[in-house]
């Protein structure tokens, strides 16, 4: 080819290359959502206004609900403390873990073992994790701190605020030392916020992941002296008032940071309410077998831009379910090798879908005692914290039709022989199927301390 032609070739390729449009730059990936997880101890159904007139008054929580989803049919992973916050970080039935079995006591040398995968070390390397509240999932060994389970940082109780001794603990992923500080109860709930708002701060450019575990309503109450004691409700008002008010602060600071939209909280609690609490029109309450008033706890997931505003749901939920919906929404895999019982719940949030389960399986400790399908409840006696009671020692048939009698006043067995047998039959498979993890003995702790009062008994 000669100069000439050369130089002609060349130009029509200049040409050509200025007419053909750039490649278009990939577009940046959506940053990962943050998570927060705020988690009360033994808040009740009724000890909010978000199910009816006869809660408390909780207008942030109401505000919440009004921008986020809210729950009717949320369930806790057990009645109890620690088995339901094992279930809720690891997303399986807590029998499996090890901790099915009542709380962890002072002197029990219980706690999760370090080869369950929690949400904070599904969430690794991407996510910044801390857990800053009460933790109740062994404090003796190898399990403690949480900072073993894939958590970052760590400011907090190792069990509830009625046992004692009692410290804050505080310690750091990477490093041995843990720091101990007396305990200022009234101030106890405050310094957990303070310490996520201060998380949330350093981390507003990451993805994070806060369990945020407030040790109250649980008795005895503490009230922070902010908050008035002298209402109707008295002191138990006024920290269930500290609990809204806390989640009012976390969300003005998450919108001032402008990071509402890169956020999901969701409010739960561990266990329906102890004594001074309110399941509402509920049946039962905390460590109560099978009856709702143990379980079905106040829901309310908030996040702005992903699920849609002021919508309630009904599909049947559990708190195991909140470890896979986690990991779904920030993109992130199941842990494999693993046996999940909780399921993505991600539509049901976001489109008020069907429950992905067909039943949730409801225990009085390591024992499967109770069935909950969309429409029905099964269960076959009435127990309180492994004690069957008096009336109910032969065993009974016990059916509630949720279309109707939401509280659970009546059991309809007589008249639904055919929903019983299904139901029966699938309460007994899931004896057989989680019997291999029931362990065969009470734990020393208890032991001990049945001891202490068998007296009382004789």
């Amino acid at each position: 080819m000669d100069r000439r032609r050369l130089l002609a070739a060349g130009a029509a390729a200049a040409l050509l290359a200025e007419a053909r449009p750039l490649a278009a730059k990939p577009a940046p990936r959506p940053r990962p959502p943050n998570f927060i997880v705020v988690l009360c101890d033994d808040l009740g159904f009724g000890d909010v206004s978000l199910y009816g007139k006869e809660g408390l008054k909780t207008p942030n929580l109401e505000r919440l609900a009004k921008e986020g989803v809210i729950a009717t049919d949320y369930y806790s992973p057990a009645n109890l403390c620690s088995p339901s916050r094992a279930g809720l970080l690891t997303g399986r039935y807590p029998v499996r873990t090890g901790l099915g079995y009542e709380v962890i006591m002072q002197q029990d040398d219980r706690g999760l073992p370090l080869t369950e995968v929690t949400i904070a070390k599904a969430l690794k390397p991407d996510y910044a994790t801390a857990l800053f509240g009460k933790w109740h999932l062994g404090h003796l060994g190898a399990a403690w701190p949480p900072t073993k389970h894939g958590f970052d940082a760590f400011f907090g109780i190792p069990y509830s605020h009625d046992m004692a001794p009692l410290s804050l603990f505080e310690s750091y992923a990477g490093s041995d030392k843990t720091t101990q500080s007396p305990v200022d109860f009234p101030q106890l709930q405050q310094q957990f916020y303070e310490h996520a708002e201060h998380f949330i701060e350093a981390h507003k450019d990451q993805p994070f992941f806060i369990e945020l575990a407030l040790s109250s309503p649980h008795l005895p109450e503490h009230p922070h002296p902010g908050f008035d004691a002298t209402t109707y409700a008295g002191p138990y008002g006024a920290v269930v008032q500290e609990i809204d008010s806390i989640v009012g602060r976390l969300i003005a600071k998450l919108k001032e940071l402008k990071l509402e939209k890169d956020t999901v909280v969701i409010f739960t609690s561990d266990n329906g309410p102890w004594f001074e609490g309110s399941a509402g029109a509920l049946r039962d309450r905390k460590g109560g077998g099978g009856f709702d008033g143990g379980y079905r706890v106040p829901f309310v997931a908030w996040a702005p831009g992903r699920l849609p505003g002021g919508k309630k749901v009904s599909s049947i939920i559990m708190g195991i379910d909140i470890l896979p919906t986690i990991l779904a929404m920030a993109g992130k895999p199941l842990p494999e090798g693993v046996t999940l019982d909780g399921k993505d719940i991600t539509q049901v949030l976001a489109k008020n879908a069907a429950s992905p389960h067909e039943q949730l399986v409801l225990f009085d400790n390591e024992t499967p005692i109770g069935i909950r399908t969309q429409d029905w409840k099964y269960i076959d006696a009435a127990y309180y914290r492994g004690a069957k009671l008096p009336m109910s020692l032969l065993g009974y048939d016990e059916l509630y039709d949720h279309r109707g009698d939401r509280p659970e006043n009546y059991s309809v067995a007589a008249n639904h022989q055919d929903v019983v047998k299904l139901m029966k039959a699938r309460l007994e498979n899931a004896k057989k199927t989680f019997a291999p993890f029931k362990h065969d003995d009470i734990p020393q702790a208890f032991k001990t301390l049945h001891a202490q009062f068998a007296h009382i008994q004789d």
